[in-house]
């Protein structure tokens, strides 16, 4: 798949993004929404990478004054044809530059939407915009996965994640620069195959830390769940929260 103005989230991928029933069931969306709740108070908040609105709309409907950044404007058309979507402030461009008015409680990427900046100067710059968009006290929230290095044998690239009769997911490493190309082989009902290839930059927790560390953050919790599931070595992702001093 070529990039184009929507970056790597064209309309291919709109169309298709909410019918992802692992990330968009309620079972899936309704934990991530009582935690960022809970963590917003009284709001504003900002979601770097609002997408089709999957988890601000559900959020605005607690009564939350929530805004968003996001490049694609295919996957925004989403968002906006929804009920409720008028109350969220949009703005298109990239969220690690891009801002919006408002002094936030609480700003927040969920779903390994950091690993979309590729480069460790975009994901710097991104834990800067995040802390320039917050009000002392308030937090920034990451959910990203840890990287499965551990699977890798010498010399292995390629990791699969799914893999079924009609889907087969595999992540492939570039460890020297701590690249991720994320492959998505999907065999349409037609017979067809459909191919999405995304690049990503993989990174650890504590080179995230450091990161929030540079923006004037320090770390106030990390998870391995939205239910607040104790992190350890085994944890295949992290929610982590930093506040602003």
């Amino acid at each position: 798949m070529e990039q184009h103005d929507d970056g790597w989230f064209g309309e291919d991928v709109a169309s298709r993004y909410d019918e992802d029933e692992e990330i968009s069931a309620p079972e899936a969306v309704d934990p991530v929404v009582d935690l960022l709740a809970e963590l917003a108070g009284p709001g504003p908040v900002l979601e770097l990478g609002i997408g089709t609105g999957r988890i601000a709309l559900p959020l605005s409907q607690r009564g939350v004054e929530v805004h968003g950044i996001d490049m694609s404007r295919a996957m925004v058309a989403r968002l906006r044809a929804k009920p409720g979507a008028e109350a969220i402030g949009v703005t298109i461009g990239d969220f690690a530059t891009a801002t919006v008015d408002a002094s936030c409680t609480l700003v927040y990427l969920v779903f390994n939407t950091i690993s979309n900046l590729t480069t460790q100067d975009e994901q710097v710059a991104c834990f800067r915009n995040a802390a320039a968009h917050l009000r002392p006290g308030g937090c920034f929230l990451i959910e990203n996965g840890v990287p499965s290095l551990r699977r890798l044998p010498p010399g292995q690239r390629y990791v699969p994640f799914h893999v079924s009769d009609q889907r087969l997911g595999f992540d492939e490493y570039e460890v020297a620069t701590q690249g991720l190309v994320s492959h998505h082989l999907t065999i349409e009902p037609d017979g067809t195959a459909r191919r999405i290839s995304v690049p990503f930059r993989y990174t650890w927790p504590a080179e995230l830390d450091l990161m929030a560390r540079l923006a004037g953050m320090r770390l106030r919790d990390r998870w391995s769940g939205w239910r607040r599931e104790p992190f350890t070595s085994d944890s295949e992702k992290h929610i982590s929260v930093w506040e602003l001093r």
